[in-house]
């Protein structure tokens, strides 16, 4: 067992171990459920211990609005890499305003400036991996030492390396439970849920940004280019490592 856990929730291997079998029932039991009644779930599961990750892409502020409709008590947090556009800090600002949630901001304990100094300038055009690590990956993990739990938006049809994504899985990473609500949602299904409650999203997905991350690893996607194309366009990479490829068969979830 990693310290990591020892160090959150003193929990015992046998009870790791209990935990992650549990998972793999939740999986299954929660496979055709609506998302709204697995974050029902989570909340009632984990209680103040399970938190949502918030990039305030189309998928996200759908997720957001389930957690405010149903009156779920959910921390909700963002990484805030310091690159990010403004269209998406003022998508975070119209949720504030529209449903009073309080997102939590996460970020680096590097600045710019810092990252600068110590790896170079401009370290995503020479290493994207180390970019991320530095400004996504370190930051999360410190975040989420203090939860059982976590919630994303990924879904099964975004890319190849998200196809086994479960609703309910067990985070190798990060040594906590995961949970992906939209896993089999669609993307129209998505979209419709969105327009349905008018929920505020980021406008440049309206623009052929699917995906929206750092401004200087995004980029507009062309017709009939994969949805994630404009992520880290020209590289070979196409994670910025918080959701590794999920093999499938792994028996984690």
């Amino acid at each position: 067992m990693s310290d990591q856990l020892k160090g959150r929730c003193s929990t015992s291997e046998a009870e790791e171990k209990a935990l992650i079998q549990e998972v793999q029932r939740a999986a299954k039991d929660l496979r055709d459920a609506n998302p709204w009644e697995i974050l029902i779930w989570a909340s009632k599961r984990f209680g103040k211990s399970v938190t949502m990750a918030c990039s305030f892409g189309y998928e996200d502020v759908a997720l957001v609005h389930m957690v405010y409709q149903q009156g779920l008590d959910m921390d909700i947090f963002y990484l805030d890499t310091d690159l990010l556009f403004q269209k998406t800090y003022e998508t975070r600002d119209r949720l504030n305003k529209k449903y009073g949630i309080h997102f939590i901001q996460v970020r680096s304990a590097y600045s710019l400036e810092k990252q600068a100094e110590l790896l170079g300038k401009e370290l995503w055009k020479r290493d994207p991996n180390a970019c991320c690590l530095v400004r996504k990956v370190e930051p999360l993990r410190r975040f989420l030492k203090d939860y059982t739990a976590w919630c994303t938006g990924i879904r099964r049809e975004q890319s190849p390396t998200r196809a086994n994504t479960e609703v309910v899985e067990w985070d190798t990473q990060f040594q906590l439970v995961k949970l992906n609500p939209l896993a089999f949602w669609k993307e129209d299904h998505v979209w419709d849920y969105i327009h349905k409650h008018r929920i505020p999203y980021n406008p440049m997905h309206d623009n052929h940004y699917p995906s929206i991350g750092c401004i200087p690893c995004t980029r507009q996607v062309q017709p009939g280019e994969d949805p994630r194309a404009g992520r880290w366009s020209g590289m070979e990479k196409t994670e910025c490592g918080l959701h590794p490829s999920r093999k499938k068969e792994t028996g984690d979830a």
